[in-house]
């Protein structure tokens, strides 16, 4: 940490009065966690850390060796601008470290970076832009009521929740987080804001943040947002579709004026890395039992594993070139849904690009035909597979996958592993309103 980097912090705080300083960071899972210390510990916490009990955070370490330090990054402290002006309170997100100052294994934030510097190393910088989908409901509870029946672009009167989107807007380009537009989305009381573009790290900090606020700012209007991938049945689910591109210095490496499809070997290398290790990284971008019930056909989430330029029905799509915008050159995966650890998600789809790059992939063919229309037969002939159907099914993949274990280390593979193990087992002896509805009746 740069002594500058301190100074500002402690000038900034000093000069607008801060009173609490939170301090960020997310569990195995991508459960945003915080502490709040004064601001007269926050010299010592910005020169040596906090510590804390790791044994109480889901995936981090066992009792018998649970404490943990959080070390603040100052490159992310910005003001709460929904708390109170008068007596400001600020954030940072946090390194976790081990009692004698090395990084965490099991930190989230750490794995990212580790994976970072790999492509570092290589000369790529990994720029990501997802855009998370959510729902507005009229509370916490079951029920799922929704504030409108609005549906694709749909604007007033239809689009009542246009006032939370601006305010949250407004509240994310306070904390620095640029915003490129928003609208509703196709099903009821769906929305999206998509964030701009920025390097993995810093993107994944902000999709942390990003879904705090949302949340934030609709209960302060007595409203609830969820990130929760399917939350209704019949409509559609809430993705997390993820723009991503590798440059090497100011020059995006995926782009060549030569080819037809304005791709380079490295895009096409990266491609036919996300399209072969898709199985494997599923369980990671696509995390929960819910998550499986948005990967179905005929509610524009990806189930089948190709890519395409334009169609959507593919896990992988590649938007169309503009002229002059060599820049915006970039692949867009579509499974990840917005439910997701961020960290841990673009640290595998860097981690599978990478691989494809390193060990020269064969892109397969392009996919332009609607693959939901395709029967079994004809998807095999072309040799197209599907992700897995559940989540029992997609992490059993991943506990055999050598990429995901070596992304995220030994170390929070295995509690990763066991955290999911346990969910789908819970989840699998539930009877549920279907089956009593089902059965009941005649059995």
């Amino acid at each position: 940490m740069s002594d500058k980097g301190k100074e500002w912090v402690l000038k900034e705080c000093k000069e607008k009065g801060v009173e609490f300083i939170r301090l960020w960071f997310t569990d195995i899972l991508g459960t945003m966690k915080s502490f709040a210390i004064t601001v007269e510990e926050l010299e010592g916490a910005l020169d040596e850390g906090m510590g804390f009990d790791g044994s109480s955070i889901t995936g981090y370490q066992d009792i018998q060796e649970s404490d943990m330090i959080a070390m603040p990054d100052p490159a992310t402290f910005t003001l709460l601008p929904w708390r109170s002006k008068d007596k400001p309170v600020a954030k940072m997100f946090c390194d976790i470290l081990t009692p004698d100052g090395e990084p965490y294994p099991g930190d989230p934030r750490y794995i990212l970076k580790r994976m970072l510097k790999k492509a570092a190393d290589k000369g790529y910088t990994f720029y990501v832009g997802p855009e998370l989908e959510y729902f507005y409901f009229k509370d916490s509870s079951p029920s799922t009521e929704v504030l409108d029946y609005g549906g694709y672009f749909d604007l007033t009167p239809l689009d009542v929740a246009s006032e939370l989107r601006r305010e949250t807007i407004l509240v994310l380009k306070e904390m620095g987080i640029p915003v490129e537009y928003s609208h509703h989305e196709v099903a009821y009381s769906q929305h999206e804001i998509d964030l701009r573009y920025a390097d993995a790290l810093t993107m994944a900090d902000a999709a942390m943040t990003y879904r705090l606020v949302v949340k934030e700012i609709a209960h302060q209007n007595g409203v609830y947002a969820t990130f929760m991938p399917k939350p209704i049945f019949g409509q559609n689910g809430s993705g997390m579709h993820t723009h991503q591109s590798l440059f090497v210095g100011d020059k995006n490496a995926f782009f060549d004026p030569d080819d037809p499809a304005h791709l380079s070997p490295i895009a096409k290398y990266y491609i036919a890395g996300l399209l072969k290790h898709a199985k494997e990284t599923c369980a990671i971008l696509a995390q929960w039992v819910n998550s499986y019930k948005r990967l179905v056909p005929g509610f524009e989430a990806p189930v089948y594993i190709a890519w395409s330029q334009r169609n959507r029905s593919a896990l992988v799509r590649v938007p169309l070139y503009k002229p002059g915008k060599e820049s915006a050159t970039r692949v867009e995966l579509r499974n990840p849904d917005p439910a997701c650890n961020p960290y841990l998600a673009f640290a595998v789809m860097l981690a599978s690009g990478l691989r494809g790059i390193e060990e020269k992939y064969e892109l397969p063919p392009e996919m332009t035909e609607n693959l939901y229309e395709l029967t079994e037969e004809e998807r095999k002939a072309r040799g197209i597979e599907s992700l897995p159907p559940s989540l029992g099914e997609a992490i059993a993949i991943t506990e055999q996958s050598e990429l995901v274990r070596e992304t995220l280390g030994e170390h929070a593979f295995q509690r990763f592993v066991w955290n999911k193990k346990k969910e789908w087992d819970e989840f699998r002896i539930q009877v549920t309103e279907y089956e009593l509805r089902r059965y009941l009746p005649v059995l």
